[in-house]
């Protein structure tokens, strides 16, 4: 996974653009902060999010944490492996440990995101 290809908010979730529906997911440095990921909740399904709505949480051994839509869109899928392998966030977040993908409305939201050195800067 090129970490060059996704956007960042300062919220510590990704999205990756694939033709017309973006993943999103949180970042490798949310889930060390959160540690152990036991339970993922997603109930936005067909709903429509706005960018900086909240669309699900995430529980961990320590806290519970909200999820961020990082663009506007609607919720089109959840990754139904989470359900049973919550842990795939903590092992893969980039990869099998997506959250969501979503149809989104506006692309130039995007522009407004944090590149990788950007979102790096923020975790220093």
């Amino acid at each position: 996974m090129n970490l060059n290809n996704l956007k960042y908010t300062e919220d510590h979730e990704w999205v990756r653009v694939e033709d017309d529906i973006a993943y999103v997911g949180i970042t490798d440095f949310a889930q060390g902060e959160l540690g152990d990921i036991v339970y993922v909740e997603i109930e936005t399904l067909n709903e429509n999010v706005d960018m900086g709505g909240v669309f699900g949480t995430v529980e961990a051994v320590k806290t519970v944490s909200d999820l961020f839509m990082p663009i506007t869109g609607e919720i089109i899928e959840i990754n139904e492996k989470l359900e049973s392998e919550p842990e795939l966030v903590n092992n893969d977040p980039y990869g099998d440990g997506w959250m969501v993908k979503i149809k989104f409305d506006d692309l130039t939201q995007l522009d407004s995101l944090l590149n990788l050195d950007s979102y790096e800067a923020i975790t220093k």
